[in-house]
């Protein structure tokens, strides 16, 4: 059984549960591209808040380089593009954030 929310539900329920895993603008990408996906495929996707944050992540570019030990040269955007699905980035105080598959 399934229902529809909106993205002020879906944020809703990350606070209440895991509140710590995603920033408001993650959480804002989270939702437009999980829904994106739903509408290209069909598929409906469960809001099962725990198994959402053990699939998704929100990174900082210095947080990606350590988790994967990238070199300081190395390009997070292009790294992650070809390891896994990024969901999106966003900038706050100056620092990139990337909301991605984890893998």
């Amino acid at each position: 059984m399934y229902q529809s929310i909106n993205e002020y539900q879906f944020k809703d329920a990350f606070r209440a549960i895991r509140p710590d895993n995603f920033s408001y603008e993650g959480l804002e990408i989270l939702f437009n591209e999980l829904e994106q996906y739903e509408e290209d495929t069909g598929e409906k996707i469960e809001l099962d808040v725990i198994a959402i944050c053990c699939d998704f992540s929100e990174s900082s570019e210095d947080e990606v380089k350590q988790y994967y030990s990238l070199d300081e040269g190395e390009d997070v955007d292009e790294y992650l593009s070809q390891n896994t699905w990024v969901l999106g980035m966003h900038e706050t105080d100056g620092k990139k954030y990337f909301i991605y598959r984890q893998f």
